[in-house]
């Protein structure tokens, strides 16, 4: 049997990771080895404090990290690309319904 023209991935994932969490935002930034998405999610209600190096007032929004996903340069292309197919579908998805 010759080399496969294809990679097939059979995923499993655990049932306290299968139920996912939810984020209201994410940030993301990199090292040399890899890309890393933080999910986070709000604490509470933002709220008014002045800030310490000019003193003016800004809006604070008190958050956690819920998830954090590192993802290796290689990868980055094929995630985006997927991100974008998803979105598209998403968008006509809410287009036809």
């Amino acid at each position: 049997m010759g080399q496969p023209s294809e990679r097939r991935f059979d995923i499993e994932i655990s049932p306290e990771v299968e139920v996912g969490v939810y984020a209201d935002f994410a940030s993301l930034w990199h090292t040399s080895d890899s890309f890393v998405i933080d999910f986070a999610t709000l604490r509470r209600p933002p709220f008014a404090a002045a800030d310490p190096d000019t003193g003016e007032a800004t809006a604070v929004l008190p958050a956690r990290i819920v998830a954090r996903v590192r993802i290796p340069p290689a990868q980055v292309f094929e995630f985006m690309k997927a991100l974008e197919q998803q979105l598209s579908a998403w968008e006509q998805e809410k287009r036809s319904g």
